[in-house]
């Protein structure tokens, strides 16, 4: 699985447009957050094939602005339970790794990106 930001216009639309041309293409979007930033819209788009959807969206006049590797954890039997958000990112913060991307994506998994894939795997075990 990959992060892709998307540039998109921040205007009634484009995030139909977006998702209209992804699946068109066959790519399920997996997870997506936005929010809007200086007039732009900056979304965030779990793919498995970033290849393909790169070239989608690109092809359809977007801006691709970044790809990531990120960690996808299986919310489990967290979801729902006050605080254990505030556990598992404490645990990361704790370990010195740099969490600055979280969303939430279907069958209850949560993204995170962080500066070190590995360290936080196996601090969350």
């Amino acid at each position: 699985m990959k992060d892709l930001t998307v540039i998109l216009q921040n205007r009634p639309g484009t995030i139909a447009d977006m998702s209209e041309a992804l699946g068109k293409a066959g790519v399920n979007i997996e997870g997506m957050c936005g929010f809007p930033c200086e007039g732009e819209g900056v979304i965030h788009l779990l793919v498995e094939n970033a290849a393909i959807a790169r070239t989608t969206l690109e092809s359809a006049g977007f801006e691709i602005r970044g790809e990531r590797d990120i960690l996808v954890w299986d919310l489990g039997s967290m979801v729902g339970k006050p605080g254990s958000g505030g556990d598992l990112t404490r645990k990361i913060a704790n370990a010195g790794i740099n969490l600055d991307l979280i969303y939430f994506a279907e069958n209850n998994r949560l993204i995170l990106g962080v500066d070190d894939l590995e360290k936080t795997k196996s601090v969350l075990g």
